[in-house]
């Protein structure tokens, strides 16, 4: 084969691949799409592409890479990025206090809307987080996620005198992401601040262990995405699938991503399996995670028909997106028991004239009674760990 037949050749297998590659790019979900073309911009140096670290005055304070944004991304769609971090370069026992985020401009680094903010999760390693502390029982009992941050809650803080305490060099790993429900023309270069508290030295201080309940709903497995016509079975329309999807002992699937028609709705899912209560347990701190056009998220004891806690969440009046989403803090605590039944209800408003995504969850911190006699008892981790 002659050397102009094998450019033509090529030529014409590079023309083919580049239009099979852009047929199969528009016919992904928009947070595929978000991540093909996050990972080239970041890859080629096309934009920032680097955290940027500061670690002071016990805060953890680093600066996302660049995210475009250059349309509609809602909730869970947009650019992100993650990162380890460590708090300190030794093992000296620290205590975490609080977290935050917020939205810059890529360039100039001021602060803009939080409505291009979608969640900033927090998640540790298990294994090592409870073999540090000899509670390896512990160990793949629940997903290893600390907290998580989202619009309408960019900031969260526990009570005072309580922190979850963590070796200093142990990697936390941090996945933030963008979003935009209101700009369809967007053409923006935007940064995500994050910052954790800290302290070290602090006594007294009381452990917190954390919890993640949220909410989950049958579909019919044999049809996922037909509109329920049996009330009774109380199906949902899953988003998808693949991801926040749950097989159960009996055979049911589960969805903790689903569709909301238009107008007022309620959806309530039991959530003893996930508290895991195996003695009486105090509750000091809640943060919630939802998306739009939510209105409430509850936590309800059904044995004593009583609210434990009931966050409200405010949304915006004329664009999408929640102004405020309330938290639980805090120093006496509310008291949850093994031999009660729980219920995680979550009340929305789809405000909109079409089908809307919605979850519910939230992120529990209970007082860790085993784990404070061993930091602060008789032979208390005081000192660096081993």
């Amino acid at each position: 084969m002659t050397k102009s037949k094998i450019y033509k050749f090529s030529a014409v297998f590079l023309l083919l691949a580049i239009i099979g590659g852009g047929i199969w790019y528009t016919q992904l979900p928009n947070r595929h799409k978000a991540i093909i073309k996050t990972t080239f911009l970041l890859k080629t140096g096309l934009v920032d592409n680097d955290w940027v670290v500061d670690n002071e005055k016990q805060q953890y304070k680093m600066i996302s890479p660049a995210f475009y944004i250059d349309g509609i991304y809602k909730s869970m769609e947009g650019p992100k990025s993650s990162n380890f971090v460590q708090l300190s370069q030794d093992s000296t026992l620290l205590w975490i206090t609080g977290f935050h985020v917020k939205a810059l401009d890529s360039k100039t680094k001021k602060r803009i809307s939080n409505d291009f903010v979608c969640h900033t999760n927090i998640d540790f390693n298990d294994v090592k987080y409870f073999s540090n502390f000899h509670l390896e029982d512990r160990i793949g009992t629940q997903y290893p996620r600390m907290t998580s941050l989202s619009h309408g809650l960019e900031n969260f803080a526990f009570p005072k005198g309580y922190g979850v305490p963590m070796k200093g060099n142990d990697l936390l790993y941090v996945t933030t992401e963008s979003l935009n429900h209101n700009y369809p023309n967007a053409n923006y270069l935007i940064k995500h601040e994050v910052a954790i508290d800290y302290t070290k030295n602090a006594s007294p201080m009381k452990p917190l262990m954390c919890r993640t309940v949220f909410v989950m709903l049958p579909y019919d497995k044999a049809d996922p995405f037909k509109e329920p016509t049996d009330p009774g079975k109380d199906y949902c329309i899953p988003v998808e699938t693949k991801n926040h999807s749950y097989a159960m002992p009996d055979g049911a699937v589960l969805s903790g991503h689903w569709v909301i028609p238009p107008g007022k709705h309620t959806y309530r899912s039991a959530i003893d399996s996930q508290l895991q209560i195996t003695d009486s347990l105090r509750l000091h701190a809640a943060a919630t995670h939802v998306h739009p056009y939510a209105t409430a998220l509850t936590i309800f004891d059904k044995t004593n028909n009583k609210v434990i806690f009931r966050c409200n969440i405010l949304n915006h009046k004329n664009s999408i997106g929640l102004s405020k989403i309330d938290v639980f803090s805090s120093e006496a605590g509310v008291w949850m028991y093994k031999n009660h039944q729980y219920d995680l209800i979550e009340e929305v408003d789809n405000t909109s004239t079409i089908n809307q995504d919605m979850m519910g969850s939230m992120f529990l911190f209970f007082y860790d009674k085993e784990l404070d006699a061993i930091l602060n008892g008789p032979s208390g981790l005081k000192t660096p760990l081993q």
